[in-house]
């Protein structure tokens, strides 16, 4: 299992590499659509968390249980196409959700912005002021949408593995680079530890989903770790009671791990719904 994540600016030629790449290597490619369909299986509706994509919640979208719902699915899709086969992901915010997982090898692509603004106009066929317009937009969303769901720098080269500037760069000649560094920074043992590591985290999103949204156990801000054999779980409520519930969820869905819960107790707690 190999897995490539490319984040880009818009005109930075994202799409355009992420195939030459995909091609080179014989790669699986993981789009938005592919992530869709993916979210879909899960029982979703397609258009639920269209407002969310690439984009930083407004104020009241943000109070919403929409938010919480939508990170939930999107991270059970990354992990479950990346558990599938090597594979390159455009987007989606997937270098930070793989972000913890060996054998991720994770790309920023960005070029000038007089060059986008002439990509920009030749997609759209506009002007140069509705060019900028629209640079400007997905600048904004893509950086809110980073700074929202993954408190990070969308644009932070240390959060990346590999930086290019495909101003004057054709996506052959940018695949060809990505596949270059990802062959001498990788190797197979990183790829097992991280096939142990989706896993590791595919169950978590596995509790996340039978506590919270199969059996309604009211933990707020529930979080599932899992490392080695053991499984971590976090969050708050107001009872012991509701704490052995979600216990008792976790032994059934893996019962040769130990379980340790550091879920808080606070009485009386509410929380707007």
């Amino acid at each position: 299992m190999a897995i490539i994540t490319i984040s880009r600016e818009l005109a930075a030629l994202g799409d355009e590499t992420a195939h030459a790449l995909a091609e080179k290597l014989n790669y699986r490619l993981v789009d938005k659509h592919v992530l869709e369909e993916r979210i879909k299986s899960f029982g979703v509706a397609n258009n639920k968390f269209l407002k969310f994509d690439e984009r930083k919640p407004s104020f009241w979208e943000s109070l919403s249980q929409d938010r919480d719902d939508y990170l939930h699915f999107l991270i059970r899709a990354i992990l479950a196409e990346a558990g599938q086969d090597n594979t390159i992901f455009i987007g989606r915010g997937a270098a930070m959700i793989l972000k913890t997982v060996p054998g991720v090898f994770s790309v920023f692509l960005a070029a000038p912005l007089e060059i986008r603004l002439e990509r920009v106009k030749s997609y759209f066929h506009c002007d140069d002021k509705r060019a900028r317009q629209v640079l400007e937009q997905s600048d904004q969303d893509r950086k809110g949408f980073y700074r929202y769901f993954f408190d990070a720098k969308w644009k932070e080269t240390g959060n990346y593995h590999l930086a290019l500037n495909t101003g004057h760069l054709h996506p052959e000649i940018c695949a060809e680079l990505v596949k270059y560094m990802r062959d001498r920074i990788m190797n197979d043992e990183s790829e097992v530890k991280g096939m142990q590591r989706i896993r590791e985290l595919s169950l978590g999103q596995a509790i996340k989903q039978g506590i919270i949204y199969e059996k309604g156990i009211p933990v707020h801000f529930f979080e599932a770790s899992v490392s080695g054999s053991r499984i971590f779980l976090y969050g708050v409520t107001n009872t012991l009671t509701i704490i052995e519930a979600a216990v008792s969820v976790v032994k059934e869905l893996a019962p040769e791990y130990s379980i340790q819960p550091e879920i808080q107790v606070v009485h009386e707690y509410n929380i707007m719904p």
